[in-house]
């Protein structure tokens, strides 16, 4: 004789996987703010500015906005050129740190915001992303191709992650 199926009430059934809720501010963080982060502030705002708060800022100061960078979102009808650099300690002062998600796109910038989460309520992850600055001794299509790769995988990874 066959063992009776075991009851399957709603409290038995194994709960679906927690939805990761709407995120309404995001923070963007590299280590100057003027490549990768700026990047992903200027995308983030041209997909999703109208639904959700997005800034972005660096570990340290001392670097321009990139005009690599500059040029390869501009090829995708995204204008960057007003950008300028912030640390994560003048966006504080600005306006403060509010934000849902923090999203690091470099093991610096990610271990400061862990940091900054003993006093924050924001989740933190970290997506590798390559420095298209390292691409030094290559013609300027080369140095360029590199920063379109990193647009490319920003703009991949930011329309999943941020659509509602």
């Amino acid at each position: 004789m066959a063992e009776p199926l075991p009851e399957t009430t709603p409290a038995s059934l194994p709960e679906p996987p927690p939805k990761k809720r709407r995120v309404q501010s995001v923070l963007f963080m590299c280590n100057y703010n003027a490549v990768r982060s700026a990047a992903a502030e200027a995308i983030a705002r041209a997909y999703f500015g109208k639904s959700t708060y997005v800034q972005s800022a660096g570990v340290r100061s001392g670097e321009p906005t990139d005009p690599f960078m500059v040029a390869a979102l501009d090829e995708i009808g995204i204008d960057a050129s007003r950008h300028r650099p912030r640390t994560v300690e003048e966006l504080e002062d600005w306006e403060g740190l509010n934000f849902d998600l923090i999203i690091t796109l470099s093991p610096e910038a990610h271990h400061r915001a862990l940091d900054l989460t003993h006093t924050l309520a924001a989740d933190v992850e970290y997506w590798p992303t390559p420095d298209p600055t390292l691409v030094q001794e290559a013609s300027r299509e080369q140095r360029l191709d590199a920063y379109r790769g990193v647009r490319d995988g920003l703009t991949q990874r930011i329309k999943a992650r941020l659509k509602a």
